[in-house]
Parts: structure tokens; sequence; C-alpha cells
């Protein structure tokens, strides 16, 4: 017996429709969302169905902490002989809309097409609730004997979770001894198989200001005086990047690639083509970085890059008069490789940008690492778990690939926990838009991913 699409509709789609109308956005984009109220509204319509769960011995709580963001946990209590804790994670804050929608679309206004849903948060990762939930349900009803297990589910990691060690803190005692952890927030470069993720890129968000006046003066009296704080944030950025080519030059921003690693996007690359360049939106003629599929996938996954993600300080062009402005404020990403550790990345970082400045401008910059994370190797029974899992849900042999984005859980829970086993997949595939508009949950992949869960937590309780 396996979960169906029917299934899915009737346990799980009205909730997570719902869910997906809430503008629950995380706190770095809603600095008040505790007024709001959004959170909140989330929270307990998340807790109100895993309430609703056929589960023969479970708890759900609402752990909150002082000045932090709520943590939903879910614990499922044994129902065999092993005593360890298996780890479920997942999170329900969103990024913003980021702009118009498509043609019929809108963040939180939910629809269905076919087998897809749209709207922000459905699949990053409000999704990842229902999917633990319906695996843990579907393997007691297949009458499988099972170890403890302990959903946990965030609000603040597209913030950076600047509020997770404080929750791991106080749930210490409560988790005991993990030793399996599964994360349902990451990627899948194809919907044909269980994608399972080798490593994440690290992440510092660096919000930098850039001050040469205390007002804005008319651009005929100060320009050609008075340098522009937009010229030297370009200085202050070719430290940083290699403006041709569009390399980081920080070399304390580098790391060497794992054989393992090159290998596995050689084959991807051969089996798939040039997969990251077939799913980017790009205009018509654009150049791409990199030498072929494989380096892609390579510069996606190991490369540090730097993206301007956010301006402030710069009118909007039908409002800007002839004015030599005050100041200027970029908010920066650096991605950094999987074992770079973000602490001695910011440290670089600051030692470019806050010394020597050019002109003597004043600068002030504020600083949001998170590690990456590489996967450790795989025990043999969790090595046949997944192959078994993903032959029964998809028909085929797992895939193994790194992701460029950042999961700071799995670098939090892996110093934790250092022999904890890890899986780390998820349904964000092509299309998908995580972060992007026209956000959207393949249904189908959504069933199948929470099969192979279901089979992998069964291959679990055998250990």
């Amino acid at each position: 017996m396996t979960l169906t699409l029917a299934d899915f509709e009737r346990d799980a789609l009205d909730a997570l429709t719902r869910y997906g109308a809430i503008a629950c956005l995380s706190p770095a984009f809603d600095a008040h969302w505790q007024e709001s109220g959004h959170m909140e509204e989330a929270l307990a319509l998340l807790a109100q169905w895993c309430n609703e769960r056929k589960l023969q011995n479970f708890d759900v709580r609402v752990q909150r902490l002082e000045g932090r963001t709520p943590l939903l946990v879910v614990t499922v209590e044994a129902t065999g002989t092993k005593t360890d804790t298996a780890v479920l994670y997942g999170h329900f804050d969103k990024q913003p809309p980021l702009g118009d929608w498509s043609d019929g679309l809108a963040p939180f206004v939910p629809v269905r097409r076919e087998n897809r849903l749209y709207a922000r948060g459905v699949a990053d990762d409000g999704y990842a609730t229902f999917a633990a939930l319906l695996a843990l349900e579907e393997l007691e009803a297949q009458g499988i004997a099972h170890g403890r297990y302990v959903v946990l589910i965030e609000a603040s990691e597209e913030s950076g979770s600047p509020d997770l060690e404080a929750h791991l803190d106080a749930l210490s005692d409560h988790l005991g001894n993990v030793d399996l952890m599964i994360c349902l927030d990451s990627g899948a470069l194809t919907y044909d198989r269980l994608w399972v993720t080798t490593s994440l890129r690290g992440v510092v968000n660096v919000e930098l200001t850039i001050k040469v006046l205390t007002q804005g003066q008319h651009s005929g009296v100060a320009s050609g005086v008075v340098p522009s704080s937009f010229r030297i944030l370009r200085q202050l950025l070719d430290r940083l990047e290699d403006s041709t080519t569009g390399e980081v030059t920080l070399r304390a921003l580098h790391a060497t690639i794992p054989e393992s690693h090159v290998l596995a996007a050689t084959a991807i690359a051969k089996e798939f083509g040039d997969v990251v360049a077939e799913e980017l939106p790009t205009v018509d003629g654009l150049a791409l970085m990199g030498r072929d599929g494989a380096d892609r996938l390579l510069r996606r996954t190991w490369a540090p890059t730097l993206s301007v993600v956010g301006m402030g300080g710069i009118p909007a062009p039908d409002i800007a008069g002839n004015v030599l402005r005050p100041s200027t404020t970029v908010v920066l990403s650096f991605r950094l490789p999987p074992s770079i550790n973000a602490d001695d990345a910011v440290a670089a970082i600051d030692e470019v940008l806050t010394h020597d400045v050019p002109s003597n401008a004043q600068v002030t910059v504020t600083y949001q690492p998170a590690s990456g994370w590489v996967t450790p190797p795989l025990a043999p029974w969790l090595e046949v778990a997944l192959e078994e899992a993903s032959r029964s849900a998809f028909g085929r042999a797992p895939g193994f690939t790194g992701e460029g984005g950042t999961i700071p859980f799995l670098g939090a829970l892996a110093k934790r926990y250092p022999k904890v086993q890890f899986v780390a997949t998820g349904v964000l595939g092509p299309h998908s838009n995580a972060h992007g508009i026209d956000e959207m949950l393949d249904l189908d992949m959504t069933v199948a991913v929470i099969n192979a869960i279901v089979s992998v937590l069964s291959a679990h309780a055998r250990t």
C-alpha cells in the first residue's frame, strides 16, 4: 500500500491551499511579524492539521522562546523497540512575493493548474509539514513498528535561521539520541526520481551603507567636488569581484572541490545535458558563465558568488531629480563553498569593506552568516534504503547532487550530532521558482517523495 494523489488531495490539499493564502513572511521581510499575526495564523492552521492525524501515540506542541519565532514540534513515540530519534525538518516562513506574478497567478491566491499548485511558500517549504506527517501516518497504517520521530517546523529559515540554535538548545533533552535526520527543504534536478542532496553552499548576507553627505545636494553644486557614494560602492565591489568575469577575488572564499563531487557533476551532465542552463529563464542570446554543463553544476554548488539583491537610497526613475545623493545602501548575498566557515568569510569580507575606504567615506556594515554543509558518508543501510526508496516510489535509482542554496539546520544538527545520518531531499525541481515569482508545487512529485520517505523510515526502523 502506498499513498496516492487522491489520498493527498483528501487529507492535505485543502489545508495546504489555505496555508498558501497566508502571507507569513519570514522576520527578515516582516519586521512586525508579531503584530501582523500572519505567522500565528499559519502556525495555528498547521498545528490543527497535525492534531487531526491518525497516529498511535503523538504530541503536537508549539515551543515559544522570548524574542524568538515559534517552533512547531510534533513528537511521535516509538511503536517498536528502537529508542533512537529520527528528526524530520521543514519550515513554514515564506519569502516575499518578489514582483508581479504571471497572468492568473498571485502570491497569496493559490491556484491549481492540473497537478501543480501555485502560491508563495507551498513548495518552499510549506508542503514539508504535510509530507512528514503523512509519511509517518502511512508507516503506521502499514503496520510497521518504528522508532521515535520528532518533526521540527521552524519559522525563521528564510531569514537565515537566527532562532534555530536557541530552539535546539531548549530541545536538547527532548530530542535524545538522534541517529537520522531527514530534511524536506531541498531541491531536485528532475521530477523522475528521488534526489538526495550531497552538499549545500553557505551564505553571508551583507548590508552595506556608504555615506558622503548629511543631506542630498543639487548635482550642479556638489558633483565634481563630493565623491559619489555609488562610485565608492563600485570601487569596494571591485575589491570583491572581477566585474568582467564575475569571479569572486577573495581567496578566503574559495575551496577545493572534492573529486567525488566533480565526478558526480560530470555524470549528471552526461545523462541530462546542460541541466542548469536549460532550467533558467534567460533572455535570448545570453552568454552564460561556465564552460559546459558539468562546470555549471559545480559553479552553482561549489563556487563562491556575489549577487546584489537589494538597494536603497536611490529614487525610482520617475522621481529621480538632479541630486547628488547622500548615501547608497546595498544588500549583498555571498554564496560560499560548502566547506567554508561563514564566520571566516565574514572576517575576510569585513577587512575589504571597512579598511582604507575610498575618499574616507563613512561605511557601516552588518552581516548575517550561515555556513554550508557536506553530507557525511552514507551508512550501508541508508545507501541501500535510498536505492530501494527511489525505485519503489519513482521506478528508477536515486540521483545525488549538490545544491546552491543554504539550509542552516543541517550544519547546526551536524555539529550537535556528529554521527547522525542525513537525507536532504525535496520537491524544488524545474520551474518550482522558489524565492521567485510563480512558485509552484508539483503534486505528483510531492506524493512520490512522501512514499520514498516512508520507505526510508521503514528501513530505519529495521536498523
